[in-house]
């Protein structure tokens, strides 16, 4: 294994936040199409009955993605199965601010080229060039990944310029 390759940080969501975030969207959906069974009219019924399907979907796309993890190496952000998210030499910045528009517990990816669109409920999202991530991390796992990977970034800047 070369030194890109070497695994820096590798995080997985907490468990008590992954079975606690499908449990409440699975009794969310179950909610809306016990709904659909009181006195309403047909389409407010069929709305509910979709919504509430969709909301299980949701429920059981979030239990599936939350099964994996996260990886920083020296390459880049990829996630436990192998999907690689985002190179260091692709990240503009990582921002972690309260006023960042992020997942809950996670922090923003900046990106200098736009990424694949994708999307892991719970773990990450990815649209143009930005990198969500977090949900059902471990705030402080999440953080010192976001505060690495800066870290790599800086570095890997300053070597930039240090060829030129």
């Amino acid at each position: 294994m070369n030194d890109e390759e070497e695994v820096v940080l590798e995080i997985t969501p907490s468990p008590m936040r992954r079975w606690m975030a499908i449990l409440a969207l699975a009794l969310l959906g179950i909610l809306m199409i016990k709904l659909a069974f009181g006195e309403m009219p047909d389409l407010w019924r069929l709305f509910f009955v979709l919504l509430g399907a969709g909301i299980l979907w949701a429920a059981y796309r979030l239990r599936l993605a939350t099964m994996d993890g996260l990886v920083l190496t020296r390459a880049g952000l990829r996630t436990i199965s192998g999907r690689a998210l985002v190179g260091v030499e692709n990240v503009a910045r990582v921002d972690r601010g309260a006023l960042a528009f992020r997942p809950s517990n996670g922090f923003m990816v900046r990106l200098k080229r736009p990424g694949a669109a994708g999307w892991a409920p719970g773990l990450w999202w990815q649209i143009g060039r930005r990198l969500g991530v977090g949900g059902t991390l471990s705030g402080g796992q999440a953080k010192a990944m976001a505060d690495l990977l800066a870290d790599m970034v800086a570095e890997r800047e300053e070597q930039g310029t240090d060829r030129d």
